[in-house]
Protein backbone atom coordinates (compact mmCIF):
# COMPACT_ATOMS: atom_id res chain seq x y z
CA UNK A 1 0.00 0.00 0.00
CA UNK A 2 1.40 3.37 -0.91
CA UNK A 3 1.61 6.58 1.03
CA UNK A 4 -1.85 7.59 -0.95
CA UNK A 5 -3.62 4.94 -0.75
CA UNK A 6 -2.92 4.71 3.07
CA UNK A 7 -4.25 8.62 2.24
CA UNK A 8 -7.59 7.85 1.05
CA UNK A 9 -8.28 5.09 3.53
CA UNK A 10 -7.95 7.91 6.40
CA UNK A 11 -10.26 10.25 4.14
CA UNK A 12 -12.89 8.04 2.65
CA UNK A 13 -15.30 10.02 1.18
CA UNK A 14 -13.66 12.47 0.21
CA UNK A 15 -12.93 13.14 -3.97
CA UNK A 16 -9.54 14.57 -5.00
CA UNK A 17 -7.12 14.14 -7.67
CA UNK A 18 -3.92 11.97 -7.07
CA UNK A 19 -1.71 15.08 -7.53
CA UNK A 20 -4.01 16.69 -4.92
CA UNK A 21 -3.53 13.97 -2.23
CA UNK A 22 0.41 14.12 -3.47
CA UNK A 23 0.37 17.84 -2.47
CA UNK A 24 -1.22 17.71 0.89
CA UNK A 25 1.32 14.54 1.82
CA UNK A 26 4.04 17.32 0.08
CA UNK A 27 2.90 19.31 2.57
CA UNK A 28 2.84 17.09 5.24
CA UNK A 29 6.49 15.95 4.90
CA UNK A 30 6.12 12.99 2.55
CA UNK A 31 8.83 13.32 -0.15
CA UNK A 32 8.19 10.22 -1.95
CA UNK A 33 3.52 10.17 -1.90
CA UNK A 34 3.61 6.95 -4.12
CA UNK A 35 6.55 5.19 -1.80
CA UNK A 36 5.47 2.39 0.37
CA UNK A 37 3.57 3.32 3.67
CA UNK A 38 5.19 1.72 6.67
CA UNK A 39 2.62 1.35 9.52
CA UNK A 40 5.54 0.58 12.02
CA UNK A 41 6.78 4.00 11.17
CA UNK A 42 5.06 6.64 13.72
CA UNK A 43 6.60 9.48 11.36
CA UNK A 44 5.15 7.99 8.78
CA UNK A 45 1.39 7.49 10.74
CA UNK A 46 1.89 11.60 11.74
CA UNK A 47 2.59 12.66 8.37
CA UNK A 48 -0.65 10.47 6.74
CA UNK A 49 -2.66 12.24 10.04
CA UNK A 50 -1.06 15.74 9.01
CA UNK A 51 -2.12 15.43 5.51
CA UNK A 52 -5.99 13.93 6.45
CA UNK A 53 -6.41 16.31 9.08
CA UNK A 54 -5.28 19.16 6.31
CA UNK A 55 -7.62 17.50 3.84
CA UNK A 56 -10.67 17.76 6.37
CA UNK A 57 -10.06 21.68 7.52
CA UNK A 58 -9.99 22.22 3.80
CA UNK A 59 -13.95 20.43 3.28
CA UNK A 60 -14.58 22.80 6.69
CA UNK A 61 -13.97 26.19 5.10
CA UNK A 62 -16.11 25.05 2.02
CA UNK A 63 -19.66 26.64 3.29
CA UNK A 64 -21.80 25.18 0.42
CA UNK A 65 -20.87 21.45 1.60
CA UNK A 66 -22.23 22.54 5.72
CA UNK A 67 -26.12 22.89 4.33
CA UNK A 68 -28.69 20.37 5.61
CA UNK A 69 -29.78 18.55 2.69
CA UNK A 70 -33.46 16.93 2.04
CA UNK A 71 -34.61 15.00 -0.81
CA UNK A 72 -37.61 12.85 -0.92
CA UNK A 73 -37.34 10.48 2.21
CA UNK A 74 -33.61 11.11 2.28
CA UNK A 75 -32.00 13.89 4.38
CA UNK A 76 -28.67 14.57 5.00
CA UNK A 77 -27.71 16.89 8.70
CA UNK A 78 -25.35 17.39 10.70
CA UNK A 79 -22.43 17.15 8.23
CA UNK A 80 -20.29 20.26 9.93
CA UNK A 81 -20.52 18.58 13.55
CA UNK A 82 -19.98 15.10 11.96
CA UNK A 83 -16.76 16.96 10.25
CA UNK A 84 -15.44 18.70 12.99
CA UNK A 85 -15.74 15.83 15.62
CA UNK A 86 -13.85 13.65 13.10
CA UNK A 87 -11.11 16.65 13.28
CA UNK A 88 -10.98 16.82 17.05
CA UNK A 89 -10.42 12.68 16.66
CA UNK A 90 -7.73 13.04 14.39
CA UNK A 91 -5.83 16.23 16.26
CA UNK A 92 -6.42 13.94 19.56
CA UNK A 93 -4.31 11.71 17.52
CA UNK A 94 -1.64 13.48 16.78
CA UNK A 95 -1.06 14.71 20.77
CA UNK A 96 -1.08 11.41 21.85
CA UNK A 97 0.94 9.80 19.12
CA UNK A 98 4.19 8.66 20.52
CA UNK A 99 7.24 11.25 19.33
CA UNK A 100 9.07 10.25 16.17
CA UNK A 101 11.77 7.78 16.34
CA UNK A 102 10.15 5.79 18.44
CA UNK A 103 7.85 2.63 17.91
CA UNK A 104 3.51 1.92 18.97
CA UNK A 105 5.03 -0.63 20.19
CA UNK A 106 8.30 0.12 21.69
CA UNK A 107 8.42 -1.42 25.82
CA UNK A 108 11.76 1.04 26.04
CA UNK A 109 9.45 4.13 25.08
CA UNK A 110 10.67 7.19 27.08
CA UNK A 111 8.31 7.52 29.92
CA UNK A 112 8.67 10.71 32.58
CA UNK A 113 7.54 11.16 35.72
CA UNK A 114 7.12 14.37 37.92
CA UNK A 115 6.62 14.79 41.63
CA UNK A 116 6.88 17.71 43.17
CA UNK A 117 6.53 18.44 46.43
CA UNK A 118 5.90 22.01 48.22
Amino acid sequence: MTNIERLKLETTGITLTEEQYSMYLQEAGVTEPEAEYNPQSNQNKRQIYMAALSILNSTANNPTLMKNYKEDDISVTGFAESLQQRINQIEYLLRMMPAEGTSSDSKSANRTFFLFQS
